[in-house]
This record gives structure tokens, C-alpha cells and sequence, in this order.
């Protein structure tokens, strides 16, 4: 690991007209949503500034990340604005109030210029399902309404979330978009080939659940190379997607200071060869 912690270390990618660091942030967490260990307000406000003060300039956000009177788009707000120039926040709209109608689109955009303190959100996500498994179905309906709205600024980039190959497929026909979140780690490989799709297309792949669903086998060897490394598993799950795909950007989410600084650590972290074959 190097001396400096940067998230700048990882290298930058390409998020639609934007270029971020390759090790974003996930705001989840800060919420305690849907359940978990929440934050107190000025601990998520200190975990958000000093990730924008180690380089992090891809956040991911919902409206929907709300807990007990905890949001994540008013965290940050609160903690961040006026935003750096680079910074680029991402939400995601999902099938919850107000829902994936034209009506309930429309509502969520204002909403979310509103919490964050916009006047146009950098991407949205359209997330499909209410699962973590993508579910077969059109999204020509809601994707083209996100590309109305889009088409009247209020948008910048769309993007596409828990989908299947053969939504990716039609979206393609439907609207341009850039980038897809997706479940994918090293237990979670089954959209290797929807990755191999974006690469070609230019599309970022964005992880969610970066380091959950490890396997026994598996973390048994992530604990081997997190050895190696003086590193932790979790460290290794993330430098190994890093590695998987120029086009993978991360953003792992977290509620604790430290966690938050070991996460941008794992961008400094370089496998070898025997790593990446011991993995699998």
C-alpha cells in the first residue's frame, strides 16, 4: 500500500461524459437502511467529506435510503454542498413510492433536485425488480419516460440497474445509458458475460454488494492472498473486481471512518498473477 491513501490510486474511469476515480462511494450505510447499524448524523457527515478529501468523486445515493429520519440525499447535502466541481452523484430510482410511473418518474426527479440541492442529477438509475436477482420483463416504459425528463435537462446520463442480458439488450434500442448496477463479487459471477458487454459498449459496470455472498472455498483464498498483502479479505474482494474489468467502477458503502479509509485503500492494492489464479 502506498504511503498517501488516495482513491486516486485505483486509476479513473468513464461514467458517461464524466471521469471519476475508479473507488467510489455508496451512501446505504449511512442510513442503516433497510436495517443495520445507523450512523449518527455528524459521523456520516465526517465519513462523506473525508472521502471527497481522499479523492472520492462517485457517490451513489437513493431517496430511498431513509431510516428513522435519516436521508441520505439531506447527508449529502449537508455535509457536501456547494459540491466540488468533479463530484458526480448518482441516485437510482426503484419500483417504491412514488414508484416507476411517467407521474411517479417526474416526482422522483423533483424530489431528488430537491434533497440534494440540484438543478440536474448527474446519472439515475433505473432499478428494476425488488429483489437482489434480476427478474425477465420489459422496461421500454419507464426508461423511455427517464428519457423525456432527460431530454428536459433535468437529467445528465441514465443508467440501468438489476438487469437481465436481454434488458440490456433492449435498453440498448431505447435510450442510450452508461453504466449497469448489477450484484457481482467474487461468489457472484453470473453476469460475467453482461460484463464483457459493457466493456464493448463502453458502459461502466458498477457492483453492488461488491464484497457480499463469499462462499466458504472463497474466502479461504481471499484470506490466503489477504496475507500476502497485510491486507483484509474485504480488501482483496474489492482489488480483484478492480482487476476484473477497466470498466468496473466501485462503490462500497460503510458507516464507520476507518472502514471507509480501508476501502480506498484496497485501489493501491496490485495482485499478482498467483493471486488472481489462486482466487479464481
Amino acid at each position: 500500500m502506498t504511503e498517501t491513501l488516495s482513491a486516486r490510486a485505483a486509476g479513473a474511469g468513464r461514467l458517461g461524459s464524466f471521469q471519476v476515480n475508479r473507488v467510489g462511494f455508496g451512501t446505504m450505510k449511512l442510513t442503516g437502511w433497510p436495517a443495520g447499524k445507523q450512523p449518527t448524523r455528524e459521523t456520516a457527515h465526517a465519513i462523506l467529506r473525508r472521502a471527497v478529501e481522499l479523492g472520492v468523486n462517485h457517490i451513489d445515493t437513493s431517496q430511498f435510503y431513509d431510516r428513522d429520519g435519516i436521508n441520505a440525499n439531506e447527508l449529502i447535502r449537508e455535509a457536501l454542498h456547494p459540491y466540488p466541481d468533479d463530484l458526480v452523484l448518482v441516485t437510482k430510482f426503484a419500483a417504491i413510492d412514488p414508484g416507476l410511473t411517467p407521474d411517479g418518474l417526474r416526482k422522483n426527479v423533483e424530489i431528488n433536485l430537491e434533497t440534494l440541492g440540484i438543478d440536474q442529477i448527474d446519472v439515475v438509475n433505473l432499478r428494476l425488480g425488488d429483489n437482489l436477482a434480476p427478474v425477465e420483463g420489459s422496461l421500454a416504459e419507464p426508461l423511455t419516460a427517464l428519457a423525456k425528463l432527460q431530454e428536459e435537462g433535468l437529467i445528465k446520463h441514465l443508467g440501468i440497474s438489476n438487469i437481465t442480458h436481454t434488458q440490456f439488450n433492449e435498453a440498448r434500442d431505447l435510450a442510450p445509458f452508461v453504466c449497469v448496477q448489477n450484484a457481482y463479487n467474487v461468489a457472484m459471477r453470473n453476469d460475467d458475460p453482461l460484463i464483457a458487454a459493457c466493456e464493448e459498449a463502453g458502459v461502466a459496470f458498477v457492483p453492488f454488494f461488491p464484497v457480499g455472498g463469499f462462499q466458504p472455498l472463497l474466502t479461504e483464498h481471499l484470506d490466503t492472498v489477504a496475507t500476502r498483502h497485510n491486507a483484509s479479505p474485504q480488501q482483496i474482494a474489492l482489488a480483484w473486481l478492480l482487476t476484473r474489468s477497466p470498466n468496473i467502477l466501485l462503490i462500497p458503502g460503510t458507516s464507520d471512518p476507518a472502514h471507509l479509509e480501508e476501502n480506498i485503500a484496497a485501489g493501491t492494492l496490485k495482485l499478482t498473477e498467483e493471486d488472481l489464479a489462486l482466487i479464481g
